[in-house]
């Protein structure tokens, strides 16, 4: 399932628009050794050490499935995150020409669905796994993507103001934020 949305992802990146502003490429490549070491402690068993490979609970045909299904859930969100950003997705900390505070679909409810699926995901397969690896590699991805976030935020919150205060105000930052919309 990651390889195949790994394939997407950099498929859909040549789609993304030009910049108007751009975050430093060492903070780029140290979110990138990031991901990768993420993704080595959960699909490389054999790398690391040993005590990554204890069970962090008893296996059972139950909680792979639920893995599995977090996966597919947490993928399917941000592969629909991804498509609604359109050409104003980016993977760096950026603004595009003519961009917009997109607010619909999964940002109805989330500032960060692509974050909060890949994190989701993440999860699933560390449940999947059972093996204290999981476990380290959610923890570096979501101190990773919650550094990001708040990068992206003070970008878009000096690009858009109150408009995206009042966003903040009514969405939730990694899980979703339920509000009562309308009168």
């Amino acid at each position: 399932m990651w390889l195949g949305f790994g394939i997407y992802w950099a498929v859909s990146a040549r789609q993304s628009g030009a910049a108007e502003t751009t975050e430093a490429n060492r903070f780029r490549a140290l979110r990138l050794g990031i991901l990768v070491t993420t993704f080595v402690l959960l699909l490389a068993p054999w790398m690391g050490f040993s005590f990554l490979n204890t069970r962090a609970y008893p296996d059972s045909f139950a909680v792979r499935w639920v893995g599995v299904v977090l996966t597919i859930a947490g993928i399917a969100l941000a592969i629909s995150a991804r498509r609604h950003l359109g050409k104003i997705w980016s993977d760096k900390v950026e603004l595009k020409v003519d961009h917009q505070l997109i607010r619909s679909g999964p940002y109805a409810y989330l500032r960060h669905p692509i974050y909060s699926g890949v994190l989701l995901g993440v999860a699933g397969t560390a449940l999947a796994i059972g093996m204290v690896r999981g476990g380290v590699a959610f923890c570096l991805l979501l101190s990773s993507y919650a550094i990001k976030a708040r990068k992206e935020e003070a970008v878009l919150a000096g690009k858009f103001g109150d408009e995206f205060r009042e966003h903040q105000r009514t969405t939730g930052f990694l899980l979703p934020k339920f509000t009562r919309r309308g009168p």
